[in-house]
């Protein structure tokens, strides 16, 4: 019997599955690079080997998989690659878990007390509830987003904000609230950690400390020497370690906090209706106060698009799949922390809360019943989580430096010059920390300032990206959440505009001793 011949096949050159080649950035990690022109390979079944196939149906056969293979091809601008949060795509889900609870769980958890005490049992769970899930859902949309239109990877919050609005629009819409939500927290961070530091010094220390202890202003200034220490590592996928320490030690030093409170006995005169003021107007004002401290608790929406942009991403292996995966673990610890520590918190100290928060609360009425050391060790899990959460607020303030350089010299950054940049904005938060030392007790306004990065922007970037069908049930949903938003967010504003006047500037988030 003749044998058959063997059937020709008609293929395309092999190359890996990454679809873009690597080259070495400026940190020595790899990072994708667009080519002039790309090649790829599709493998064919044995199944599709039959005899009786037609050429033609060979060729559409191999240009199938093809596709499959590296049919996503995104085409990336050559500067990314120098960039701090695009220059590696080697992240995972676990990194997206790692950086969004880094984001989401810190200081901002422990004024949620203050905003039930204007509130009341009701009202306080029910915004808090509210809130949890409507940032979800525009977290999902962020997610989806990224990769929105095909051959294209939305890396920025603006970038996306300039994709929906418009090119000028968007950088108007968008950039004010973004860089406040990053400077305005690294700032934050910074007088938060500093009067951490200066009391963990005081309680370790005790009465035999120096007769000429360090100032306020010297401990932020130590404070920020560490935070421009730890902001050499050069990009967003080399803070994973320090993000999963700063996630593990805010949620050991929330859940310390709320377990402390609850344990010990209530102050006897203590009341759970909500606060009463002088005058309708201020009572309506310190409820718009807050919600806007509600609403600054899940901030974080802006670090989104720049977590997933480190990620790699192809047509079968998407990178909203691992993104998803690591914000759904992530904000089901978030809820675990900041439901209790709000919750707790109000029942244990009911209207009586300080301005500062649960952790004033807890030194003021419980100092004396509570181990020195565990109070040390307190303070120190809160230094740690601000030095970490600085590094990932950070990282967009450092990342538009870069590209502004970058840009005009068409040449990746030195190190001296990142260095540079990054002393440069160390030094600019701590000088605005000293010139603003109330920034940290304005969480209210922040919240309202910033609140449509999270809950209005992504609704309509939504509906001007995906185009729904008008008047559908999409349609309709994703508009009334983003007006919804807007109008939230000018109430909250001047809610919290007020209650800053109101106060005289002089809240602070800790008082040192």
């Amino acid at each position: 019997m003749e044998e058959r011949p063997e059937t020709e096949l008609i293929s395309i050159p092999a190359t890996p599955r990454a679809s873009t080649p690597e080259t070495l950035t400026p940190s020595g990690q790899r990072s994708p690079r667009p080519a002039a022109k790309s090649s790829a390979s599709s493998f064919i079944s044995p199944r599709f080997l039959s005899p009786i196939g037609t050429p033609m149906k060979r060729v559409l056969i191999n240009m199938k998989g093809y596709l499959e293979a590296v049919g996503h091809l995104t085409k990336l601008n050559p500067q990314d690659a120098w960039l701090p949060i695009t220059e590696s795509r080697n992240g995972n889900a676990h990194y997206a878990a790692f950086h969004n609870l880094n984001a989401g769980v810190g200081f901002q958890g422990l004024v949620l007390p203050v905003a039930f005490s204007f509130l009341g049992w009701s009202w306080g769970i029910l915004s808090l509830t509210i809130a949890y899930f409507w940032q979800l859902y525009t977290l999902w949309i962020l997610v989806r987003l990224h990769e929105a239109v095909p051959g294209k990877r939305y890396n920025r919050y603006v970038e996306l904000a300039q994709a929906a609005f418009g090119e000028r629009l968007g950088v108007w819409l968008a950039l004010f609230p973004t860089v406040y939500l990053s400077a305005g927290t690294a700032t934050a961070l910074i007088l938060i950690g500093g009067e951490t530091m200066k009391l963990f010094f005081q309680t370790v220390c005790g009465p035999l400390c120096s007769s000429n202890p360090l100032t306020t202003v010297e401990w932020y200034l130590v404070f920020t020497l560490l935070c421009i220490v730890l902001s050499q590592l050069p990009n967003l996928n080399s803070i994973a370690g320090l993000s999963l320490i700063g996630a593990i030690t805010a949620i050991t030093y929330s859940t310390m906090v709320w377990v402390l409170s609850v344990s010990q006995q209530r102050p006897p005169s203590i009341s759970y209706q909500p606060l009463s003021l002088p005058s309708f107007s201020a009572s309506v004002f310190s409820v718009m106060n807050a919600l806007g401290i509600v609403a600054f608790a899940f901030r974080g929406h802006n670090l989104a698009l720049e977590i997933q942009a480190t990620m790699p991403s192809t047509f079968k292996h998407p990178a909203h799949v691992p993104m998803w995966r690591g914000a759904k673990v992530a904000y089901v610890l978030i809820a675990m922390c900041l439901f209790p520590v709000a919750i707790g918190g109000f029942w244990a100290y009911g209207n009586l809360m300080p301005s500062g928060g649960i952790l004033n609360a807890l030194f003021a009425f419980h100092s004396h019943d509570i181990p020195r050391g565990l109070l040390a060790m307190t303070f120190l899990l809160v230094v740690f989580n601000c030095l970490s959460s600085f590094q990932i607020y950070s990282m967009p303030v450092f990342d538009s430096f870069e590209a502004g350089y970058t840009s005009r010299t068409n040449r990746p950054c030195s190190i001296w010059v990142r260095s540079g940049f990054r002393v440069f904005y160390g030094f600019i938060s701590f000088f605005i920390g000293v010139a603003l030392p109330f920034l940290s007790s304005l969480a209210g306004l922040l919240g309202g300032l910033t609140l449509p990065v999270t809950f209005a922007y992504p609704c309509f970037m939504w509906v001007l990206i995906k185009k729904p069908v008008k008047f559908s049930f999409n349609w309709y949903f994703n508009w009334t959440l983003g007006w919804l938003g807007i109008a939230f967010s000018l109430a909250f504003s001047i809610g919290g505009i007020w209650s800053m006047v109101n106060s005289g500037l002089k809240l602070k988030f800790f008082k040192p001793n």
